[in-house]
């Protein structure tokens, strides 16, 4: 019934929607405490958190892989060992005196999935677009960060600066913080997501990966210069891209891959991508040294396949879908079909490309070249050309 539309009217008051998924993760109260008392004005600020959590109530939690030691050879050697309960972010940020009148409020939604039923970041992402109750922004991001003072305000000043504005999206990947790190002011440049390349990696399936491009200025432009590509980690636009760009609910297991498909859609919709003039937020990098839990660690024992092998083996099948839908010859409907797959296919034409501009003038723009499987040079990006 609301295929095309929003669900709710865009509300015209500044308030802004953050859309947090958040899996096993120990800083998501912090980030909630840091978003409202960093904002200008927390009272417009709206949260909906997906909560993929370990509650403890039917087994025993387990941690990630843990890095106890070397082999022989000199590789790490990991464990995964029994766990508490995980913590409840949105209940100690909703228990915080200093904090509890947002929640009292209404301005924090959460949805709770016990981690078993996880699906991954992409299927995370879709459930909580689906808290958005009409507010005019929609920020999208992870539940681990810091932000600068006025994040909010600077935010919706930059993306109204930008030229394509109200069909803006400001995205970058922000820098990285460490939990003993000074209090966060931001201001350093944001980086450019102007470079690409087809994985290497047999697990990613050769899926096109966003990459950053060199940092540039341009004194011509009056306002942020475009870029290629959006980051799932982060995101700013107006609430009309839920209505043009609706997020995709046939991506489960899913890690790579969703960002060059938000990324071709947006701008076969007309939207064009912007590269915000300076980083308000900064994001904790996880590399897996960290031993933190990972969705496809829940995935592979649930299906009694410990390890990440089982989850991939899923990957491998929904990953078809995104190649498909962003022009991998290779991954026609037919071949799909071909190999028995075309379960993967379901419903693309809702949550295809947009009809404002072509998929063939997006592979030109990027300069993607699926018959080399390589991603050139884009002058235009990393010099700061486009306004």
């Amino acid at each position: 019934a609301y295929r095309g539309k929003n669900i709710f009217p865009v509300r015209e008051d500044g308030s802004i929607f953050m859309s947090l998924a958040s899996f096993r993760d120990h800083l998501l109260g912090a980030t909630l405490k840091e978003a409202f008392r960093k904002a200008e004005h927390p009272e417009r600020l709206y949260v909906g958190a997906v909560i993929q959590n370990c509650f403890g109530d039917e087994y025993t939690c387990k941690t990630g892989a843990q890095v106890v030691g070397k082999d022989k050879n000199g590789r790490p050697q990991t464990k995964v060992s029994d766990a508490p309960p995980d913590k409840n972010g949105v209940e100690e940020f909703c228990t915080d005196p200093s904090y509890k009148k947002y929640c009292e409020a209404g301005q924090v939604r959460a949805l709770y999935v016990n981690e078993t039923e996880s699906l991954g970041p992409a299927a995370a992402r879709y459930y909580a677009s689906k808290l958005w109750g009409g507010e005019t922004y929609y920020l999208q991001a992870d539940a681990h960060l810091r932000f600068a003072p006025k994040f909010d305000s600077r935010y919706i000043d930059e993306v109204k600066a930008a030229k394509n504005y109200p069909k803006a999206v400001l995205s970058s990947y922000p820098p990285g913080f460490s939990e003993s790190d000074p209090d966060y002011v931001g201001g350093t440049t944001g980086a450019r997501l102007c470079t690409c390349e087809f994985s290497h990696s047999d697990v990613e399936e050769h899926i096109i990966r966003i990459n950053t491009g060199g940092h540039c200025t341009n004194d011509q432009v009056d306002g942020p210069t475009q870029i290629a590509f959006i980051a799932a980690g982060f995101f700013f636009a107006r609430a009309e891209f839920l209505r043009d760009v609706p997020f995709d609910p046939f991506l489960p297991w899913c890690f790579m891959g969703e960002e060059i498909a938000l990324s071709s859609r947006a701008w076969t919709s007309g939207w064009d991508i912007y590269a915000p003039r300076q980083n308000l937020i900064a994001h904790q990098y996880r590399p897996g040294r960290m031993g933190l839990p990972k969705f496809w660690g829940s995935v592979g024992r649930l299906f009694g396949r410990p390890g990440p092998g089982f989850n991939t083996r899923l990957q491998k099948k929904i990953i078809k879908r995104v190649k498909n839908l962003v022009g991998y010859p290779e991954v026609s409907a037919e071949e799909v079909k071909k190999d028995g797959d075309e379960l993967v296919l379901t419903d693309l034409e809702f949550y295809g490309m947009g009809t404002e501009r072509t998929r063939e003038a997006y592979v030109d723009f990027t300069n993607i070249d699926f018959s080399t499987k390589s991603c050139k040079n884009m002058q235009w990006c990393n010099t700061c050309e486009m306004a």
